[in-house]
């Protein structure tokens, strides 16, 4: 190893552990989010070397790096758990959150961003943005977190800088400009004009770990001139002082544009972009950018929650003074210390020992210990801040999405929302011995990742692992061999149909028992509504006049629930519904809540009946990248498989083809479309809605059930 690494090792080592406690304003808490494939991970590694926290680059290709460190990933060469590292960068600190780029890992995206106050989005420089790159953008949209764009693989064959700029603002509908412009392209890129100092930062190698500072080449002063002033134009509104100079037609300098890009960053209002090679030094540009753009934990808005006591709102200020509000994000199963969960500290102060509440289950826990994470590394610390990003060891029943909070001072923050399962399948010990090694692995796994659910099939006595892919559940149950010794057999996936009414009806559910001595009795008036797709199950009770004692709602509700999960159609859950008790009558005597459970259930089974039930399905957004050649046959293969083409896409000598198909027709399409354009089309599909099975469709799959 060169001694110049060794320095810069040490020097940065001797920093984190002197300067742990960083003022917050120094802090940048960021998550890595992309397309599959794009780039993430082998970003995070250059972020990692060139902050000295790792001594040489790490490979995807060859397993070696830092945050890709299960061993599916280091096989399979992609990430899977989101991994959270800490370094430093010019005094700040800056806690990393390398995320999956695969859409049956989004769970993983969803909780990071929930968390964290910036991004750094990757975007591949040949193709701009693709499918995945819209589903990221939009989960950071929906918890408003500032972004910077870099466009990575500028150095490859086919490198696209002005069209992947054209595809961020048009596709993803951004107020985007970039702060460099590549030196060269493709096999020629050596480096980056930096538009706001107007300055050329060049090296020579890949390996060069050091930036020269040039006179922008001749050929692209005016290229880079006239990329200058789209930048001021997009972003001079957002700082008074530099909007005054431009329009008074002064000269603005670097820093007027600087101050400017921030806080349009920091609103959320613009997002800068970078451009290169991120294998290269110029990561330390990529560095730069999010010490200057990105906020820290005291510019974003304080965090706000709901006082579970009053239900009045209440904020909490990013302050170590402030009472206590931390956020649990994420739930992993450590082998060396155990259950570890990922908390957010917002406001207020974290110490090992602490008795702390979880206002979510209403609970309290004790902290055992904290520690920072670096990817599988850990480091114990005694305390943690406002604004800090650490794993506590020793809560036993907190999970994702719950708040952890002081107890004198109770608040309960928004939680983390996930989508629905869209594939499941039966899983099986392969032997006795296995039996129950296999229940706690399941409840393990499905404690660490919230979209996988586990059920048992009450016809068959099965238990049903569900997910958001076929490569999630393979992953799952590989790590049940690998890491909790369980040998187990699946079934094929099947489909995660769900059942619904397309109108309202009445139901009346009465259980009546008289067997000697005390005996049952239930009684309750259903009405049942359709909802709209995706709005899921709503209870109201408006029973009038005590007709039902107020005790016996719950146990009406929880046999109509008992009811929808199990269906009635087919034996699919049901969805999108909205159930309303009206009417009814008691016992004094022999009326209980079993009795009254059970009439919820009957009640609910008459209505839908009556109420014209049907299947759905889910369909997912389909992208297929073929040469133009196949594509014929491509888009009469997608036909064949009931999806709607909504357009097509020219990408250089390929095409790609946009549409929307049921996944039960889109299982194992990969290996055909490999067939059909003898290896050269690539394709990919996201969960995207629920629709309406055809009638011949859902009336095979009633007949397969009823048999």
């Amino acid at each position: 190893m060169p001694a110049q690494q060794i320095k810069r090792k040490s020097a940065i080592t001797s920093t984190v552990t002197k300067n742990r406690d960083v003022a917050m304003e120094l802090i940048r808490n960021i998550g890595i989010i992309a397309h599959i494939d794009a780039g993430k991970t082998t970003t995070t590694e250059r972020i990692l070397f060139e902050t000295g926290k790792t001594y040489r680059l790490g490979s995807v290709d060859e397993g070696t790096t830092a945050t890709d460190w299960m061993e599916q990933e280091r096989e399979r060469g992609i990430t899977i758990v989101s991994a959270a590292i800490t370094t430093f960068w010019k005094d700040h600190r800056i806690n990393i959150i390398d995320t999956p780029g695969h859409i049956d890992f989004t769970a993983e995206v969803e909780r990071s961003l929930r968390v964290l106050d910036g991004a750094v989005m990757v975007f591949d420089g040949r193709t701009g943005v693709e499918s995945q790159s819209e589903t990221v953008w939009r989960q950071a949209n929906k918890y408003k977190v500032p972004r910077i764009c870099i466009l990575n693989k500028l150095n490859l064959i086919g490198a696209d800088f002005e069209g992947s700029i054209k595809s961020i603002k048009t596709r993803l509908g951004a107020n985007a400009a970039p702060i460099q412009i590549p030196v060269g392209l493709e096999h020629d890129l050596h480096g980056v004009v930096d538009l706001i100092f107007m300055k050329a930062l060049t090296y020579k190698a890949v390996e060069d770990i050091k930036l020269t500072q040039e006179e922008i080449p001749a050929d692209l002063v005016e290229k880079a001139q006239k990329y200058r002033q789209e930048l001021i134009e997009a972003t001079a509104e957002f700082d008074d002082e530099t909007l005054a100079k431009y329009l008074e037609g002064s000269k603005l300098s670097g820093e007027d544009v600087k101050r400017a890009i921030r806080k349009g960053v920091v609103a959320g209002k613009f997002f800068p972009i970078l451009g290169g090679d991120n294998r290269t030094a110029t990561t330390q540009l990529l560095l730069d950018a999010v010490v200057d753009y990105l906020p820290s934990p005291l510019d974003v808005p304080d965090v706000e929650g709901e006082n579970p006591k009053t239900g009045q709102k209440e904020a909490r200020k990013a302050d170590r003074d402030e009472p206590l509000a931390a956020l649990a994000f994420k739930v992993v199963t450590d082998p060396h210390v155990g259950r570890l969960v990922y908390a957010r500290v917002y406001s207020g102060k974290l110490a090992a020992g602490d008795t702390v509440m979880n206002s979510s289950r209403q609970l309290t826990e004790r902290i055992g210990k904290l520690v920072l994470m670096h990817a599988d590394q850990r480091e114990l610390i005694e305390e943690a801040y406002a604004g800090e990003i650490v794993a506590i060891v020793g809560v036993k029943d907190t999970t994702t999405g719950n708040t952890l909070c002081n107890p004198a001072k109770p608040i309960l923050l928004e939680s983390i929302t996930f989508p629905e399962p869209v594939i499941s399948l039966a899983i099986e010990p392969a032997t006795k011995n296995d039996q129950e090694k296999m229940g706690l692995a399941l409840t393990k796994l499905s404690d660490e990742d919230p979209t996988f659910r586990i059920r048992s099939d009450v016809e068959t006595g099965q238990t049903i692992i569900s997910g958001m892919g076929e490569l999630q559940l393979e992953i799952l149950v590989d790590r049940m061999k690998r890491e909790f010794n369980v040998d187990a057999t699946t079934g094929k996936p099947q489909v995660a149909y769900k059942e619904t009414i397309k109108q309202e009806a009445t139901g009346e559910g009465k259980y009546i028992r008289q067997t000697g001595g005390r005996g049952q009795y239930g009684h309750c008036l259903l009405r049942i509504e359709p909802m709209a797709r995706g709005e899921g199950f709503e209870f109201i009770n408006k029973i009038k006049g005590g007709a039902i004692p107020g005790e016996f709602i719950s146990p009406i509700q929880k046999g109509v629930v008992e009811k929808m999960e199990k269906g009635i159609l087919a034996g699919f859950p049901m969805v999108d519904m909205r159930v309303s008790v009206y009417d009814g009558s008691f016992h004094e005597v022999d009326s209980s809540e079993i009795a009254f459970k059970i009439a919820g259930s009957l009640a609910v089974e008459e209505a839908a009946r009556k109420a014209n039930m049907v299947l759905l399905e889910p369909i997912m957004k389909v992208e297929v990248t073929t040469p133009e050649e196949y594509m014929g046959d491509v888009i009469g293969d997608l036909s064949s498989r009931r999806v709607q083409i909504r357009g097509t896409e020219g990408q250089g000598d390929f095409t790609m083809i946009n549409g929307f198909g049921p996944l039960a027709e889109l299982r194992g399409y990969a290996t055909n479309l490999r067939s059909i354009s003898k290896g050269r089309a690539s394709f990919y599909m996201e969960p995207s809605h629920y629709e309406e099975v055809p009638a011949n469709i859902a009336a095979n799959l009633i007949a397969k059930k009823e048999n």
